[in-house]
Order: structure tokens, then C-alpha cells, then sequence
């Protein structure tokens, strides 16, 4: 993340999402600044806070990609949530305070992953002499006779043994060796299932935490699995990696990791806007949500099972459409956490025409390779794209707008008979095209047709 400038930055981002620039810009910015907070001297680095973001647009304009992608960039620690299921706590939703232990977890995650690839070669080296003594046993003695036994015919046993056990050490790290069963001991830790304590339902976040707690405590078990070399080595390599790590080492990282690069991304914001009018009802559970944020946001010290975190450097983006409500809904406290507000574009034709081209992972790019694993090429005229972006477009102005997202439904319809003839009508190694005439006839009155299209689409 160092190396890269607010403009590369955008350059990445530009690779999967298509126009918005105001918000590329901005986000670019705030995660550089994360960068240049760290490398702050003297006490008024913990001064600065971040700048959180608010995103206003209509759905499937790019919002959650945007910051799904920074987080990627960044190498950080990201959870999205819905504002929205906040207010439904005492009922099924979850309090406030998940979010944050949601991303410390996905920080714990990423920082284990991490110490597991630094020890990999170790753990491998380890499992290949676990499966090689499943295989060949080494005989014991070390060249010294046994009681009432030849010294000269013991070690030529042990060098034919260490010879046997080389070849099969070759045969093992080759995978010849991978659908051979054999005997191993799994460690499997004890699980007690907690539901009803002082008889009622204890929490969510309260019951993990007291599963994790017993199970730490219980002695693992291991049983004798039967299992094929391939899977042995799955599973042995996922033992032995986490008892090469040092979780201790691994909590205080992820902590640190989560408190000054996490990024929380609040989606549907504006369904809890609009609670300032004092009225009785979910008014009042919206601005309720609203209060429970605001210490979250402004920075305040959250438990979680990893440890304490404290929220005042994470990055808090959020978003909503803001259709029935506007951000000035919000109480002011909230609104002054989002000092950034940043409106996203509608999506016109040319975006449509582009976001099927251009992006690395763009949907005519998703069924073209789809379609190959079943050894059948197809290719799409560019005068069949521009209908596609067109039809996806007026489709959005007369029914609902729902961004981008219009055009999985469009090629699900278009693509539809293909998918579900291949292999057994269009054998491998055909050729498709996808023309202008063939969108037409496959997609032909679903415009027209609005109560049809509604079922369709």
C-alpha cells in the first residue's frame, strides 16, 4: 500500500468499476492518508482521525464495490453490514458492537492465513514424515544389535529401511502416492452446544465467546481417521500450521491491524434516517440505531473475544440511496461523522456498454470462461453489447432502477437456452455468436410488455 499514490490508486479501482469518479477520488484519498498518519511522528498522530466517507446513490451504481474493492487494495480488514437489521435487536437482529467484532475477526482471519503461509514449508516438512511413518514405520536401534541380534544385520535393515522410506518420500511429494488410504490421528476439539442459560437465550457474540472459552479449556481429543494421502495432507498441514503459529502474536497483530487499517462499510444508512420527528414507533427505533452508532463512529473501546479494540481510526464508509430521506435526516451528531458526502451518477447507456466490456471480471468475460470449462467458445458482436446496454438501460427508466445489476438479469435471459443446451444439444468445441438479430429475438417485448417484464426480470 505504500508504494501506491492516490492515482494509482484509481487506476486499480478503474479496473473493476466504471465512472464514479468523485468517489474513486475520494476514497483514494482517505486510504493514503491512512498511510501518511502512520508514518506521522510525535503524539499528534493519534490526533488524526479519518475522514469517513458517505456515499449517496441509487442501488447498483457501485457503492459496495468501491469500498469492497479499497478494502482489497489495501490489504485490510472489511466488513459490510446493513444499518437497517440494527433495528430489528431484541427481536433477530445484533447489536451495534457486532460490526466491529465481525472485523476484528476478519482481521484474526487474514493475519492467520499470513503466519500459516510464513510456516508452510515448515508444516509440509512435518506432514510429509507424519504420512511417510502411516506408510513406512522407521525400524529403531540405530545400527546397535538387538539383544541376541547380529549388529551388521540390523544396520543393513535400517539402511534398506531409510532407503524404502526416500523412495516413498519422492512418490509422496510427487502426488503418486495421493489416492493411497491411510490411518492418521485428527485433533478434534470437544463442542458443547449452549442454548439455554439461567433459563432464557443468551446472545449471539456472548455464546461464541463462551463455546470458544470451554473448548480452550476442554483437553482436544484425536481420533483414527481412514482417509486418502491427498486429504491427510489437507488436513495434517491445517494442524500442524496452526500449532507452528503463536496465537498470542496473531491477536495482538490482528488488533492493531483491524484498530488502523479496518474498514466498515454501513450499507442502507438512509433506512435509519428520518427518526427525528418524535413520534412513537420505528421512528424512534431508527434514531435509536442512529445514538447506538454514534460512539462506534466517534471512536470508543469495544470487547471482543480477541481482546479490546478501539474504533477512533477505522474507516467508516456509508452509503444509501437516500430516496425518501436525506442525510440531513440523520441527528447531527451522526452527520458530522460523515464529514465526506459524495453523490454517485446514475448509470447512462455508454456506462453499460463499458461496464460489459471493460472491467477484469465483467459479466460477458464471466460466460465467455463459464462456457469454456465446457470446451464451447461464444463471442459477442459489439453491435449485440450496445443493444444489451440499451435494453438494460430502458429497462431501468420504466421499471425499477436497479443500477448495474439489471444486466445479470438481461444475460441470464439472453443466455438462458444456450446455458441449458449445452452439452447435450451443442456439443464441445462448437462456436456461438451472440449478434444483434439473436438479443433481439431472445429479448424481444420484455420492454414493451411492462406487466410481462416484471415476472421476467
Amino acid at each position: 500500500m505504500e508504494n501506491l499514490t492516490p492515482k494509482q490508486i484509481v487506476a486499480e479501482l478503474d479496473k473493476y468499476i466504471i465512472g464514479q469518479s468523485d468517489a474513486k477520488r475520494n476514497v483514494a484519498i482517505a486510504l493514503r492518508n491512512r498511510w501518511r498518519r502512520m508514518n506521522v511522528q510525535g503524539e499528534i498522530k493519534n490526533d488524526i482521525i479519518p475522514n469517513n466517507i458517505l456515499l449517496i446513490g441509487s442501488t447498483g451504481v457501485g457503492k459496495t464495490e468501491i469500498a469492497r474493492r479499497l478494502a482489497k487494495i489495501a490489504d485490510a480488514p472489511f466488513t459490510k453490514v446493513e444499518a437497517s437489521k440494527f433495528t430489528e435487536v431484541g427481536y433477530v437482529g445484533r447489536d451495534v458492537e457486532s460490526m466491529v467484532r465481525d472485523l476484528v475477526e476478519q482481521s484474526v482471519n487474514m493475519v492467520r492465513i499470513q503466519k500459516q503461509t510464513e510456516v508452510k514449508a515448515k508444516a509440509e516438512a512435518i506432514v510429509e514424515n507424519i504420512i511417510l511413518d502411516a506408510l513406512i514405520p522407521p525400524l529403531k536401534g540405530k545400527g546397535k544389535s538387538f539383544p541376541g541380534g547380529d549388529a551388521q544385520a540390523d544396520m543393513n535393515d535400517l539402511e534398506l529401511n531409510e532407503k524404502t522410506r526416500e523412495k516413498f518420500r519422492e512418490k509422496i511429494q510427487k502426488g503418486t502416492l495421493d489416492n493411497r488410504k491411510i490411518e492418521i490421528d485428527i485433533k478434534a476439539a470437544a463442542s458443547g452446544n449452549l442454548g439455554m442459560i439461567g433459563g432464557g437465550m443468551i446472545d449471539e457474540s456472548s455464546m461464541i465467546n463462551m463455546q470458544d472459552m470451554l473448548s480452550n479449556m476442554m483437553p482436544k481429543k484425536s481420533k483414527k481417521r481412514k482417509v486418502t494421502i491427498s486429504e491427510a495432507k489437507r488436513l495434517l498441514l491445517e494442524d500442524e500450521s496452526q500449532r507452528l503459529i503463536d496465537m498470542d502474536e496473531v491477536k495482538e497483530e490482528a488488533l492493531h491491524k483491524a484498530s488502523n487499517t479496518g474498514i466498515i462499510f454501513i450499507d442502507e444508512i438512509d433506512k435509519i434516517a428520518g427518526g427525528r420527528s418524535g413520534k412513537s414507533g420505528p421512528d424512534v427505533s431508527r434514531e435509536g440505531v442512529q445514538r447506538d452508532l454514534l460512539p462506534i463512529v466517534e471512536g470508543s473501546s469495544v470487547t471482543t473475544k480477541y481482546g479490546v479494540i478501539q474504533t477512533d481510526h477505522v474507516l467508516f464508509i456509508a452509503a444509501g440511496a437516500f430516496h425518501f430521506s436525506k442525510p440531513s435526516d440523520m441527528i447531527p451528531e451522526l452527520q458530522g461523522r460523515f464529514p465526506i458526502r459524495v453523490e454517485l451518477n446514475n448509470l447512462t447507456k455508454g456506462d453499460f456498454l463499458k461496464i460489459l466490456k471493460e472491467p477484469k471480471n465483467a459479466l460477458t468475460k464471466q460466460y465467455i470462461a463459464l462456457i469454456e470449462a465446457e470446451n464451447v467458445s461464444i463471442e459477442f458482436s459489439d453491435d449485440a453489447l450496445e443493444e444489451i446496454a440499451e435494453k438494460a438501460f430502458a429497462i431501468n427508466e420504466e421499471m425499477e432502477n436497479i443500477g448495474a445489476r439489471r444486466l445479470q438479469t438481461i444475460m441470464s435471459k439472453l443466455l438462458n437456452d444456450i446455458l441449458f443446451d449445452i452439452p447435450d444439444t451443442i456439443g464441445a468445441h462448437s462456436k456461438i455468436l451472440i449478434d444483434k438479430a439473436l438479443v433481439d429475438e431472445k429479448l424481444t417485448g420484455i420492454i414493451k410488455n411492462k406487466d410481462l417484464s416484471e415476472y421476467i426480470l
